[in-house]
């Protein structure tokens, strides 16, 4: 599992949850909420309670750090939890980003169908960049071969129907290393 977090708005301060009021920093982090995305920022621990796993490591128990975990997702501190499988340790080797020139009055329905598509891991509504970049949304495709993603391409071309001016299927050429945004381990307190 992993912790995907964001660049947060300045959150007002309130009373954090599981806790009495503390000081935040410049991200809207107070101590405890710091300690709790280090501990998680490199996945949450593959065990049977994972929050309290946590808890035990930043001082608080189990029920306590969901429900910090639940406010920083509400102030925009932490996008999401979730479930990151590595593609190619499971065989789907073909990784494919289409990318498409789509009706504008459609896309953003037409990008909701397609993100609920079964094989479609992201979906992006992106600007235009004419002349050169016609394509307005992206949708990634993951497949065994070139030859599945192309057969998944198609079935998503039709989905589109005349709302699909045109698309592309950019293969990746590499394996990136995947990571959120990462905060940095501070210097003990003195």
């Amino acid at each position: 599992m992993s912790v995907s977090t964001c660049p947060s708005r300045s959150a007002p301060d309130q009373a954090p949850a599981g806790g009495a009021s503390a000081e935040r920093d410049a991200q809207g982090l107070d101590a405890f909420d710091r300690d709790i995305v280090l501990a998680t920022q490199a996945g949450l621990p593959l065990v049977p309670d994972p929050w309290g796993a946590v808890g035990r490591e930043v001082g608080l128990d189990g029920e306590a750090v969901l429900e910090r975990m639940r406010a920083m997702q509400e102030r925009g501190v932490i996008r999401r939890v979730a479930a990151v499988p590595n593609h190619y340790r499971l065989g789907y080797v073909a990784n494919g980003m289409t990318v498409w020139d789509v009706d504008d009055a459609e896309v953003e329905r037409l990008g909701r169908e397609v993100a609920a598509i079964e094989g479609v891991s992201h979906c992006y509504r992106r600007p235009r960049h004419l002349p050169h970049w016609p394509y307005n949304l992206f949708a990634m495709l993951h497949g065994r071969s070139r030859e599945e993603v192309e057969r998944q391409a198609e079935a998503l071309r039709a989905r589109l129907g005349e709302a699909c001016r045109d698309h592309r299927i950019l293969y990746s050429s590499r394996i990136l290393k995947k990571t959120g945004l990462r905060l940095a381990r501070r210097a003990p307190h003195a």
